[in-house]
C-alpha cells in the first residue's frame, strides 16, 4: 500500500480547513469571531488559488478578498456594535443551506464535461492571441475578446463607491497609530507602489494586470492612513472624483471610439490593440486603488461633519 504524497496530504488539508473555516464563519455565534473565520478564509483561499496555479487570482484574494475586505467588515461592526444583529433564525439557515446545496450541484454539473474531450474555447483564445494586442490569453480574453466584462467590473466598483457615499456614516476619531506601524509603512507602501508597477506591466505576457496592482496600491494607501502618514481621502476633492472615474471614462471613450470608426464596441484595430489595452490597464488600476481606498478609509470625517 503506497503512502499519499505529501502534495496531496496538503491539498486535502487545505479543502478540509476551507470547509471548516467557512462553517464556523456562517454559524459562529459572535459576529467577531466570524468577521475573524472569514478573513482566515481568504488567507486560506488565496494560498488555493496560488496551489492552482493562478496567482493572480491569489493575490486578488489576499488583498482584497481578505485585505481590504476585512477591514470593511471590521468598520462595520464597530459601528453596529458585535451583539446589535441577530443571528438568522434556524429556519433562515437551513434554506440557506438547501441553496448552497443546489448551487454546489448546478457547478458540479457545469464543470464536470469539461473533463471529457478537448475545449474549443483555449484553442480559439490562442488562434486570435497574435491580434489581441498582448502575449498572456487572460489578460486578452478580460481587455480585448470579453472587454465588456471588465468594464461592468469598474462600474460595479463605482456603484459601490456610491452607495457607500449615499450611507453617510457617522464620522469618527482615528486613534493614534502605532510607532511600529508608522515605521513599517515607510518600507511597505513604497514596495506596494514598486510591485504594483512590476504587476500592471507583468499583465501582458503573464498573470498580473489591473486588479491585482490596483489592489496593492489601494493597500499602500490604506496603510499610510492607518499610520497616520496621509491625509483624509476626501470625494469633494476634484483628483480623487477624477481617479475613481477616469477607469470606466476611458473604456467608455474607447467604446465610444472603436464604434465610430467602424471597428465595433470596444473592438480595437490590430496595430493600436497592444498600446490601447495598455492605456486601459493604467486607467483601471488608478481607478481601482482610488476606489478601494475610499471604500476602506476615504471622507468619513467629511460625511460625519454634514450632519
Amino acid at each position: 500500500m503506497t503512502m499519499p504524497s505529501v502534495e496531496l496530504v496538503f491539498d486535502i488539508t487545505l479543502s478540509l480547513l476551507l470547509l471548516i473555516l467557512a462553517g464556523i464563519a456562517l454559524h459562529v455565534r459572535h459576529l467577531y469571531t466570524g468577521v475573524v473565520m472569514f478573513i482566515a478564509f481568504g488567507l486560506l483561499l488565496a494560498i488555493t488559488w496560488a496551489r492552482l496555479g493562478a496567482p493572480d487570482l491569489a493575490l486578488a484574494e489576499a488583498a482584497i478578498g481578505a485585505g481590504l475586505t476585512g477591514v470593511l467588515l471590521l468598520a462595520a461592526l464597530a459601528r453596529i456594535g458585535p451583539e446589535s444583529t441577530p443571528r438568522p433564525a434556524p429556519g433562515h439557515e437551513l434554506t440557506a443551506g438547501l441553496l448552497g446545496a443546489l448551487v454546489l450541484i448546478l457547478l458540479i454539473r457545469a464543470v464536470l464535461p469539461l473533463e471529457h474531450g478537448p475545449q474549443f474555447l483555449p484553442g480559439l483564445v490562442e488562434t486570435h492571441l497574435d491580434a489581441s494586442g498582448v502575449s498572456h490569453p487572460v489578460t486578452a480574453v478580460l481587455l480585448n475578446f470579453r472587454a465588456w466584462d471588465t468594464l461592468l467590473e469598474l462600474v460595479v466598483l463605482l456603484l459601490a463607491v456610491l452607495g457607500v457615499r449615499q450611507l453617510r456614516p457617522a464620522g469618527y476619531k482615528q486613534a493614534q497609530a502605532w510607532t511600529l506601524l508608522r515605521a513599517w509603512s515607510r518600507i511597505l507602501a513604497p514596495l506596494s507602489v514598486i510591485i504594483g508597477g512590476y504587476l500592471l506591466w507583468r499583465g501582458s505576457h503573464a498573470p498580473g494586470g489591473a486588479f491585482q496592482a490596483g489592489a496593492l496600491l489601494a493597500a499602500g494607501i490604506v496603510l499610510l492612513r492607518l499610520a497616520g502618514l496621509l491625509p483624509l481621502l476626501r470625494w469633494d476633492h476634484w483628483p480623487v472624483r477624477a481617479l475613481v472615474l477616469m477607469g470606466v471614462a476611458v473604456f467608455l471613450c474607447l467604446a465610444a471610439a472603436s464604434a465610430w470608426l467602424g471597428s465595433g464596441w470596444l473592438t480595437y484595430p490590430a496595430q493600436w490593440s497592444g498600446k490601447l489595452i495598455l492605456l486601459v490597464e493604467v486607467a483601471a488600476t488608478l481607478s481601482i486603488a482610488a476606489s478601494l481606498s475610499l471604500l476602506v478609509i476615504g471622507e468619513r470625517e467629511e460625511l460625519g461633519n454634514e450632519h
